[in-house]
């Protein structure tokens, strides 16, 4: 929880001394939504793990999911450069909005794509759903995903050197998704190859 208490914040700049709150899908990374916390939204949040707010029209505390089953359970939390604003990264259990919908915001459905693609490749691995083509390489093993990935990198290559571009990007997105299953299969997630590349970055 990044060790933030309540008190870090400065809620004079705040409305109604209530904190925002920014909800973001800890894999694809897509904002959810926007509520309001007081200090005993926040301290539930802290204490139970799934996000808590405080409602400005009942004037009562809620936790998300509560009645839909939609929990937002959190990852991390971090508060803005003013402090008057909190960033939660949360993992949510179903569509956050009331209308049904994964955001309250209605920003394109490609955003966080291949974080999505990321997070059913590892949902594949560990349910291993029959007639999935998923499951049917976990099952073969590291040396026939690796195999695949070989392949596909060197048909990407192939069209690159071609310069025909739409068959690039269909061997590329063949690729990127073998990748991702040998990510998976090596324990090894986007967030790691992030990291490693911020290590390089000057």
């Amino acid at each position: 929880m990044n060790n933030l208490t309540f008190d870090s914040f400065n809620l004079q700049k705040c409305a109604d001394g209530l904190l925002p709150v920014i909800i973001q899908d800890a894999t694809t990374l897509r904002i959810l939504m926007l509520g309001y916390m007081n200090r005993e939204a926040f301290d539930m949040t802290v204490a139970s793990g799934h996000v808590t707010f405080f409602s400005r029209t009942r004037q009562k505390l809620w936790t998300k999911g509560e009645t839909s089953g939609n929990f937002l359970t959190v990852k991390e939390m971090y508060s803005d450069c003013d402090s008057d604003t909190l960033l939660i990264k949360a993992d949510p259990a179903g569509p956050t909005c009331h209308r049904g919908t994964v955001s309250c915001f209605d920003t394109p459905d490609s955003e966080g794509f291949v974080r999505s693609l990321s997070a059913l490749v590892k949902r594949r691995h560990s349910e291993l759903p029959e007639g999935s083509y998923t499951t049917k390489l976990f099952i073969k093993g590291v040396k026939t995903i690796a195999k695949k990935v070989g392949e596909e990198a060197a048909e990407t290559v192939i069209e690159a050197v071609d310069g025909n571009r739409s068959r690039f990007v269909y061997e590329a997105s063949d690729l990127i998704y073998h990748l991702l299953v040998l990510m998976e299969q090596m324990n090894v997630s986007l967030p790691d190859i992030e990291q490693e590349l911020l290590k390089r970055h000057p």
